[in-house]
Order: C-alpha cells, then structure tokens, then sequence
C-alpha cells in the first residue's frame, strides 16, 4: 500500500491528459494528523523546478498538511506562469482540504520548459479529482500516477514495533545526487517532532538517495519528503526509526537503480578501506561517473585498468600503485598491477560487484549506478519527440 501503509494518511492517483498514454499522472497525499509534521530535501542543483521553490518555503516550519504531485511536466523554466501554476495547485489543494496553502507541497516531473494553460487547467482539474478520491488504499494509485519514463512503480514498507513507514518513488534518468533523488514521498505514523523527522531524513538520505549516481545527471525536480502523522501513538527510539528509514530509503534506492532507463546492469561500488568516507564517496562516484568504465561494463569487459584512470583524478588520498580491485568476487588487480585474468571474471549477470580497496584507512562507502547503453542513449535521444 505505499504511502498509506502507515496510519493516518489517504492517498489517490487519477489521470487527467497530462501523459499522452492516458495514464494516471496526478496524485495527491494527505495527512489526516492528528500530527502534520514534514521535513523534506531537495535537489542541490542551481536551476531548480517551481514546485522545488514553493516546497522550499512550505517545509521551512515544519508543518505538512498534502502533498500534490504531477507527471507529464516539470513545470521548470516556464517563468512567472509556471510559479503561478504551483502556487494555485497549492490553492485549489487547500481549497478542498481545508487547509492552509503554505502547508501544501507541491512535486512536478516530466519535460522541462513546456506549460500552457492547457497545463495548468489539466494539474488543477487533477488536483481536484484526486481529492474526491482520496482513501487509505490509495497508495498503489499515487504510485503508479508519478511514473514518467519508469516501467514499474517504486515502493516501499517497513513495520516496527508498532509504528509504519510507506514510501513510493519515482525515477528512471537523471538519477544523480544532490541531497535526494528523483521524487519521493515516505510517510510513518510514528510520533516524531518536526526537529527530529528533519534529523533523520537527512541522515538516511545521505547515505542512500545522495549515493544513487545512475548516469551524473541531476534534476531540477529532485525532492525527498518525510510527512509524520503520528497516529500510532507510539514515539519509537529514534535510533530503530532511523534505522528503519534508512531501511526503506535503501529500498527505493536499489529501485531505482533497477530501473534506470536502458541499462543491463546494475553496479554496486564499494570502496573500503579509505582515509575519509568523504574520500571513499569520491571515489566511488569517480567510477560511477566515468563513461568509459561503464561502457565496458556493458560489454561484459573487465577493464579494471579504467577504474584506476577514473580513481586517480581524485584528490583522495591513497597510492595509485597500492589499489586493489575485485570485479564479482575476482581480484583482477593487487597493488595497481594485474592480478587474476580477466577471463575469470563474468559480468553477464545484471548485478555487478565492484570493490575498490585503498589501504589507506578505515572508512567505505557504497555507490550505486549503471552502465551505459545503446539504449540509454537511444531512449534521451528521442525523450521529448
């Protein structure tokens, strides 16, 4: 059930013309309280979405009463218009809820520099029949009405000692960190304050969403949002709800990542041993970004000589001469030389192992992305035709 698995929300998801296929692309989530605690991240990128710069002035204090989301169009560089448009769909949304507008998220995904009146007409008339059909099944409906290119829905639950956390996701290119990825929504029925759930968040976040690098680019529309409606009652040991966070945020990440738009595999690098795990982040992000390593990839190529090329343009600190790799369980390279033949290793299967080791410290981090294909570059070629 996604975002209504955890008590005291409501959620629908309908469609209004915004996608050409007829399918749901209007969804709305609703908190029923008796807490309308928020906390949200958005995506670091400069040029940034008008539903990302209203939602920024919604979370400032805490309070998040819905959330309404539309595929079918970023809203994005479509000037005063555009914000105007995010700005009445918070209207409409309040409107029906009877709620405040400055308590109303807003999330847009799709094409970036279209929007019409014919744009805005279809976002409100979705608004608005999303809340007539609002129930505690609508998780699924919301889930599938913020798909855009993703060939299946993202979702996620994780029950503890009883408290609920749902989440759903969205997102199959431009997967790239910059504090979240893509849009997500995850709700608990846990008691949290404001100060806490913004806390905890963050820290799954990091650790997860930031650390989805698909193909290094990032969204104008990226955002991350926690609603908390407390109903359960129970106040959970924030240590276990964070873990739990971070539970169904690695989920959605590995979703994601699943589903990235072309690609055969999925590739999980790891780098242990690391002066840093700031030094181990960029490194694995190094690898992760680098077109020539996921090339190879995608040719069922080992070519672990392209990892270090990709590693030493780092500032990390390690000894290029002093790396080892394994590529699937296979050492293929020990102390920046060869190791195992490369014919040992098999990269046909889609889940791809990389371990980096620096032996330089005691930190790691893992880095998710993918390789690059002929039809990831088929399908961005033609995304907006």
């Amino acid at each position: 059930m996604s975002v209504t698995a955890a008590q005291g929300f409501e959620a629908a998801g309908v469609a209004v013309g915004l996608k050409s296929t007829g399918k749901p692309d209007v969804a709305v989530v609703v908190n029923r309280g008796p807490l309308k605690v928020g906390a949200a991240v958005f995506t670091s990128n400069r040029a940034k979405a008008n539903p990302i710069m209203w939602s920024e002035q919604v979370i400032a204090d805490g309070t998040v009463e819905a959330i309404v989301l539309n595929s079918g169009g970023a809203n994005c560089f479509t000037g005063s218009f555009g914000f105007q448009t995010t700005h009445q769909t918070a209207e409409k949304a309040a409107e029906l809820l009877d709620v405040s507008a400055g308590d109303v998220l807003i999330c847009s995904t799709g094409l970036i520099g279209t929007g019409d009146e014919v744009f805005r007409a279809k976002v409100l008339d979705g608004t608005e029949k999303a809340i007539a059909e609002l129930s505690a099944d609508g998780g699924e409906a919301a889930s599938l009405a913020i798909m855009t290119t993703d060939s299946k829905p993202k979702r996620s639950v994780v029950s503890r000692d009883g408290w609920t956390i749902g989440g759903m996701a969205k997102g199959a290119g431009m997967l790239a960190p910059g504090l979240a990825t893509m849009l997500v929504v995850i709700t608990t029925d846990a008691v949290l304050t404001a100060e806490q759930a913004d806390a905890v968040l963050r820290g799954a976040t990091r650790t997860t969403f930031d650390r989805l690098d698909s193909d290094g680019c990032m969204s104008t529309n990226d955002q991350v949002t926690l609603m908390v409606s407390g109903a359960s009652g129970v106040t959970p040991d924030l240590t276990a709800f964070a873990e739990a966070l971070a539970e169904v945020s690695a989920d959605l990440s590995r979703q994601l990542q699943g589903d990235a738009e072309g690609a055969s595999h999925d590739i999980t690098i790891e780098v242990v041993n690391a002066a840093s795990e700031d030094d181990a982040v960029v490194v694995g992000r190094s690898v992760a970004r680098n077109n020539l390593f996921k090339a190879a990839i995608f040719g069922n190529d080992p070519n672990w000589g392209r990892v270090l090329a990709a590693i030493g343009t780092t500032d990390a600190a390690f000894d290029p001469y002093d790396v080892d790799v394994w590529m699937n369980g296979v050492r293929v390279c020990t102390a920046g030389g060869p190791d195992a033949p490369r014919e040992d290793v098999d990269l046909t299967p889609r889940a791809t192992h990389l371990v980096i080791d620096l032996k330089v410290g005691e930190a790691s981090a893992t880095i998710l992305t993918n390789d690059l294909t002929h039809d990831y570059v088929h399908e961005n070629s033609a995304y907006s035709s």
